[in-house]
């Protein structure tokens, strides 16, 4: 049963919405959550950082210079075309971004005259932090801030760490060979799940265009939001890639007998839970992300598929062409917690494994990119 949750302010927001509309769809609850535009987790303002989880972009600045070296890799192949829009989509404060420019700008003066850098953040609040940690690329005309995908990518590449997996998902359950949606009620001071018949006829069609068979009695998300996003990228994009970094599997391993309950947890002070309704606004909600999704539902806006690798390969077939030139520079000490913060990265049992590169091309031919080169 689903616990109750400590009074805030969105608590009241939501019982509201369900006592007026009735229960509502998992989607609109996490949607919510996440980016209520005042209470949301992603856009609300705190005092301090929360830090209910670390990225890889927390760890060390050699992630944004990898990934960096990929995006002028990509340049090159295309033929150098100027302007090169790179789009970052969940730029969040703009420390990747920071990292990537500051990178490209010291090392490929070519790539850095040729690139229209786009950092799009939906919240108001870390789009706020844009003008200080970019501020040189901005008076550079090199970068700006967006709150929204620009409505043209003619040539470039959008990518996203760690977005997708924070887009609001469906839930459902199958029992009986019955398919149903678990929706969100307030009762006795507490939030409720109820299964209700499917609110949309897409919730169906989602496993079944994918040839996803459901084990009795599973719980499971379907990432619609995330199927729209890929879309609206793949139609915004003229030419060039769509580079997605997220953690994930592809929809044979998702909806196995190992995920009976799903992949959704909550994230706080760094522990997860499935206590969706302990603290709205106030903890991180989470879902893998389907690459097949990404696949099947890119390639009808004309997005080819060029590779899915573990992060762990692609950072390290991009460090392996540079000679690891991120590893060396500094004293001993500094090399030494570089070696580390880099094998944090691609460690197998964590980052290393738990994340997945998916790269899409469109508009143009197929060319070899090296993070998607095999170990």
């Amino acid at each position: 049963m689903p616990a109750a949750a400590a009074e805030n302010p969105l608590v009241e927001i939501l019982t509201a919405r369900i006592r007026a509309q009735g229960p509502l769809t998992f989607a609109d609850y996490m949607d919510t959550c996440l980016y209520h535009p005042e209470l949301g987790y992603y856009t609300r303002v705190d005092v301090a950082p929360r830090r209910d989880y670390y990225t890889s972009v927390d760890l060390h600045p050699m992630f944004g210079s990898l990934l960096a070296r990929q995006l002028q890799e990509m340049w090159v192949a295309m033929g150098r075309p100027e302007p090169f829009h790179l789009v970052e989509a969940g730029a969040g404060t703009g420390a990747l971004a920071r990292c990537i420019l500051d990178f490209i700008g010291a090392t490929f003066g070519d790539f850095y005259s040729a690139l229209r850098y786009q950092a799009v953040e939906v919240s108001a609040a870390r789009r706020g932090e844009h003008a200080a940690a970019l501020a040189r690329h901005v008076a550079s005309e090199r970068a700006e801030s967006l709150s929204a995908l620009p409505d043209a990518v003619p040539c470039g590449c959008i990518f996203s760490n760690e977005l997708l997996d924070a887009l609001p998902v469906r839930r459902v359950s199958y029992s009986g060979g019955t398919l149903r949606e678990i929706h969100v009620s307030h009762d006795g001071g507490r939030f409720q799940e109820v299964e209700l018949p499917l609110s949309t006829p897409v919730l169906g069609s989602y496993f079944t265009e994918q040839g996803i068979k459901l084990h009795a009695e599973q719980q499971t998300e379907a990432g619609l939001a995330v199927c729209r996003w890929i879309r609206e990228a793949g139609k915004r994009l003229g030419k060039g890639f769509v580079l997605t970094i997220d953690y994930g599997r592809e929809a044979r391993e998702l909806y196995d007998e190992r995920h009976m309950r799903g992949t959704l947890l909550a994230y706080q002070r760094h522990r997860a839970s499935e206590d969706y309704y302990r603290a709205p606004g106030q903890q991180d909600l989470t879902a893998h992300v389907n690459f097949s999704a990404l696949d099947l539902w890119g390639g009808r806006v004309g997005l080819v598929r060029c590779g899915l690798v573990s992060q762990g390969n692609f950072l390290m077939a991009l460090a392996r062409k540079s000679h690891f030139a991120e590893l060396e520079g500094g004293g001993e000490a500094d090399a030494a917690r570089r070696r580390l913060m880099f094998k944090t990265l691609i460690y197998p049992e964590g980052m290393g494994e738990m994340f997945q590169v998916f790269v899409q091309r469109k508009g143009s031919s197929e060319m070899a990119l090296t993070g998607l080169e095999p170990l």
